[in-house]
């Protein structure tokens, strides 16, 4: 039977060589100053219902949370208590009443525009827009939300196909 064997250097690398059939594979974790943490925060929410909004208008969305593994999702607003780089995923899904010209999911930090995606309509009356980005967010006072920009005609409603996810993905 073949052992894992774990070793570092006088740099704080950190290399992780295990055996397999066929051969050695190993996974070197660069040098980390401060604290690296394994588990940080990360969260999923979801449109709990329709929500109704108004025509090319930047419109905050009301997200339901699915899960919050460190208690930094509250009123549709992710303060991460963790400093470091946050992968951010999120999603659009809108109807229109009579004609959807496009929909734009828009990431929000700090209160600000931080980066948006446009979707095209798949049909006349509905569409999504997802989108993907890192978000540094410093640990204290840094947040992100969730907006959204729909440009069409008659009601305009968010659907259940819309979403937001973050989690941690490197320390500062």
């Amino acid at each position: 039977m073949s052992s894992v064997v774990i070793s570092g250097d006088t740099s704080g690398a950190v290399t992780l060589t295990v055996p397999s059939v066929a051969g050695t594979n190993t996974v070197t974790v660069a040098a980390q100053t401060g604290t690296l943490n394994a588990a940080g925060p990360a969260v999923h929410a979801m449109a709990g219902g329709a929500q109704t909004v108004n025509n090319v208008t930047a419109t905050k969305i009301t997200l339901v949370e699915d899960f919050d593994t460190n208690s930094n999702y509250a009123t549709s607003r992710f303060t991460p208590t963790v400093d470091g780089y946050y992968q951010v995923n999120a999603s659009i899904g809108a109807t229109a009443g009579t004609s959807l010209s496009y929909v734009r999911t828009m990431i929000y930090k700090n209160g600000t525009s931080y980066t948006y995606a446009y979707g095209a309509p798949r049909n006349n009356t509905s569409g999504y827009a997802p989108m993907s980005d890192i978000v540094y967010c410093n640990g204290s006072t840094d947040y992100i939300e969730l907006y959204c920009y729909i440009s069409g005609s008659g009601t305009l409603t968010i659907t259940n196909e819309t979403f937001f996810s973050a989690c941690l993905v490197r320390g500062a």
